[in-house]
């Protein structure tokens, strides 16, 4: 079976939530599931076959939290990542303006400047206006599995 693995960053527990609320439907589309709440590098680069789907709060003025920051710090160090393919759900509050998802957006561009491959849109949860972040995340990875075409023939 194939592999996704989510990669979560979060300070008040709620980017885990989301990441447990979304792991059975990748489950039901075949793949083999792991939730990581310490990543590391190796997250990534072990399984080139694997897909990562990373579920970030921001804290602070737009920053990492603090599980996070080693791992943005190696991948920072990382020559290249060309083989990882990922999804992001980045959840913030828009009452802090330009910071806003600011954690996600930050490893969005990371990621992307050290050539990985985003798959389709990034989501950005607001606190202001979802108070479940989940209930923006479970469609948005319905739609995100089904536009990837990410079902595991059974």
């Amino acid at each position: 079976m194939p592999n996704v693995n989510i990669l979560v960053g979060t300070m008040y527990g709620g980017a885990l939530d989301v990441a447990e609320q979304v792991k059975p439907l990748f489950e039901e589309a075949g793949y083999t599931v792991s939730i990581s709440e310490q990543p590391t590098l190796n997250d990534l680069t072990e399984s080139p076959d694997s897909l990562s789907l990373f579920c970030v709060s921001t804290t602070g003025s737009g920053d990492f939290p603090g599980n996070f920051v080693n791992f943005t710090r190696e991948i920072k160090e990382h020559p290249a990542l060309t083989q990882v393919r990922y999804g992001l759900i980045a959840l913030g509050d828009s009452s802090y303006g330009e910071t806003y998802c600011g954690a996600g957006r930050a490893l969005d561009e990371l990621l992307q400047d050290h050539g990985a491959q985003r798959l389709g849109e990034r989501l950005e949860i607001d606190a202001m206006e979802t108070f479940m972040a989940d209930d923006a995340a479970i469609p948005w990875v319905e739609s995100w599995i089904e536009a990837e075409n990410l079902k595991v023939a059974s």
